[in-house]
């Protein structure tokens, strides 16, 4: 029995979202790093001050997610166990891959800034996202055929993420409605991510991490999950590659959920922002228990939580030995 880490996509930026990274010293470093990203601006301020529309730009709002994610990766190391499955949620796929101890929390930054800004370049004004809830697979596959959309995240429970022109998932939004759709509205996200209008996106961002310095091999010990096929990553080159084409495919969540309950999941913990990866898991394996680090109000209430859970599934011995979070931060593995 294994905890599993979620590390979330963009959507949730807001005030308070490194309210419990934000002044840990073990996290100081890819907060700066960060800063350097964001024009030298502090992250932690920024998020404080910033609107809303600038918080959700698709370059700002990919560094902010993945910035929590490695912040309470650093953070929360000496709680999380030696066994790990781990999966991401669109950008939190490539935290993941830090996560994971695949490629360094820096270089990590870097890749996701290069991976929005190509995202960007192959955007049409006004594309975006829409989620869709309470329609089966066929009715929303072919309300995407007729109005020149696409899905883009397969989530649990007949819920989705349609990516596509913004006045196309407008009428979509509509049409759901009235077909009986329980929820139908934007997401504050301004590309259709996960849909083949980014497929330059991918290409450019497989070029890009061809030159990124990975780990050679997988740790035996964790078990990362790619998004597009919910299917282990036992292969750094082909999980780069899925890694890259992630960006203008549709992520199988779902199938990713599965894959961590067959894999031998006790536990779900989603690293934030938001809480939206660990409901989707509570609502769809009840039996399992999930949290966010939002769940509580401090690190020591987080880490207590972690440390009861992991005991429970019979983990706790392996607490603080995970050889991902061990080595020097300052070093940069190598292919």
């Amino acid at each position: 029995m294994t905890l599993v880490v979620f590390c979330s996509g963009q959507g949730p930026q807001r005030s308070d979202m490194f309210a419990l990274t934000g002044n840990a010293p073990e996290a100081v470093n890819v907060f700066a790093h960060a800063a350097t990203l964001l024009g030298g601006r502090d992250p932690g301020k920024m998020v404080q001050i910033d609107s809303d529309d600038t918080l959700h730009q698709n370059r700002v709002g990919q560094i902010l997610c993945t910035l929590q994610a490695l912040a309470a990766t650093a953070t929360l190391r000496d709680a999380l166990p030696r066994r790990l499955i781990i999966a991401g949620y669109s950008v939190g796929e490539v935290a993941a891959w830090s996560v994971a101890g695949l490629i360094d929390a820096t270089i990590t930054l870097d890749l996701v800034a290069r991976r929005a800004s190509a995202m960007d370049a192959s955007s049409r004004p006004g594309d975006g996202l829409l989620f869709v809830r309470g329609l089966s697979y066929r009715a929303v596959e072919d309300l995407c055929n007729y109005h020149d959309a696409a899905i883009a995240i397969v989530n649990p429970g007949d819920a989705y993420v349609l990516g596509g022109a913004g006045v196309a998932l407008d009428v979509i939004a509509e049409v759901a409605k009235k077909m009986g759709a329980a929820r139908a509205a934007r997401l504050a996200v301004n590309v259709a991510s996960h849909t083949a209008r980014l497929a330059a996106a991918s290409s450019e961002f497989r070029k890009v991490l061809d030159r990124a310095p990975t780990k050679r091999w997988p740790d035996p010990n964790v078990r990362l999950f790619s998004g597009i096929d919910g299917s282990p990553v036992v292969n750094i080159s082909v999980g780069l590659n899925k890694l890259a084409k992630q960006i203008s495919h549709t992520v199988q969540w779902a199938c990713c959920l599965e894959g961590c309950v067959e894999a031998g999941a006790s536990v779900f913990f989603e690293l934030g922002p938001g809480r939206a990866l660990s409901e989707m898991a509570a609502r769809a394996y009840p039996d399992i228990p999930a949290r966010s680090l939002e769940d509580f109000r401090t690190l020591q209430g987080a880490r207590a939580w972690l440390a009861r859970a992991c005991a429970k599934s019979g983990d706790g011995e392996n607490v603080r030995r995970h050889p991902a979070f061990d080595a020097d931060p300052t070093h940069t593995p190598t292919r």
